[in-house]
């Protein structure tokens, strides 16, 4: 039994310990955020922790021992890794949680990197750059190299998160328009890359040994490339999901301003609405027009 679960888990410190040391700074900046009266909303924490933890799994997992062997699997793990997992720490961070980080100079610059635009050539390059089939190969077979495409592909795809669900400020053109743009063409860039793995009439990577698990290399990176598709599929739909109900309650919020204002004789454009309910600062601004003024 001990020797059956070495050889379905492994354990890589230096791959663990990024995801374990980034949730135990979360932990403690949450706790001292809420001694000051600032809690971080439980459902925030509960997506970052559940992030944290889809990650150790999936590297401790059977499917980091298969991605040795398996192209399909290692396409799987990333996935888990850069697009779900990332997905979930993004959507538990608060502009609070960060701001001992953006406050230092030397990690200050980072928030330009949530640019939609350099946000999404960072991760699209990083995305082609290991699939080339140098870098590819290096990641299979040395160690350090698999844990650093790996702290590249989660720390991107938290970039590329960022940009579209994160707490930073967003560019004044960045609307919900140009947010379905951005999910398109994030979504579109990886089923290019899946469409060539499915209908490429040759395997690309030489380094695996899928015939020891009964199937063909190209077999295997046809399993691969349709697992790429299907996840990209069913994460669209949810992003187009919550981009509409996101744009539904954001009209109403942005009315319920402006019929506040003009109730009370207040000065307010509905352009300046629209900006404050999309960075979140509609409570606030709604404060302001109830004592009289929008300054």
């Amino acid at each position: 039994m001990p020797a059956l679960a070495a050889a379905l888990v492994q354990i890589e410190p230096l791959q663990l310990a990024p995801a374990l040391g980034f949730g135990v700074m979360y932990h403690a900046r949450a706790r001292r955020l809420a001694a000051r009266g600032k809690p971080v909303a439980a459902w925030r924490q509960a997506c970052f922790h559940s992030g944290v933890a889809l990650i150790v799994l999936t590297l401790i997992s059977p499917l980091g021992v298969l991605a040795d062997d398996l192209f399909a699997a290692h396409m799987a793990e990333h996935l888990l890794l850069a697009d779900i997992g990332a997905l979930l720490l993004v959507l538990g961070l608060t502009g609070p949680l960060l701001a001992p980080l953006l406050r230092t100079t030397a990690l200050g610059w980072l928030r330009h990197l949530a640019h939609p635009v350099l946000a999404f050539g960072l991760w699209a390059g990083n995305l082609f750059f290991w699939h080339l089939d140098g870098p590819h190969v290096a990641a299979v077979t040395d160690d350090v190299v698999h844990a650093v495409q790996h702290m590249l592909f989660v720390g991107l795809g938290i970039n590329m998160w960022m940009a579209l669900l994160g707490p930073l400020p967003k560019p004044a053109w960045f609307g919900n328009f140009a947010k379905l743009v951005y999910i398109v063409v994030v979504r579109l860039t990886s089923t290019v890359l899946a469409n060539v793995f499915v209908w490429s009439g040759d395997a690309f990577f030489d380094v695996y040994t899928p015939a020891e698990h009964g199937i063909s290399p190209q077999t295997d990176q046809v399993i691969a490339g349709s697992i790429m598709m299907v996840e990209g599929s069913i994460l669209t739909l949810c992003l187009f999901c919550w981009l509409f109900l996101r744009s539904a309650r954001e009209g109403e919020e942005r009315q319920e301003l402006l019929d506040l204002a003009a109730a009370g004789g207040v000065a307010l454009d509905e352009r300046r609405a629209a900006r404050a309910v999309s960075a979140g600062r509609g409570g606030e601004l709604k404060r302001r027009i109830e004592e009289g003024s929008t300054r």
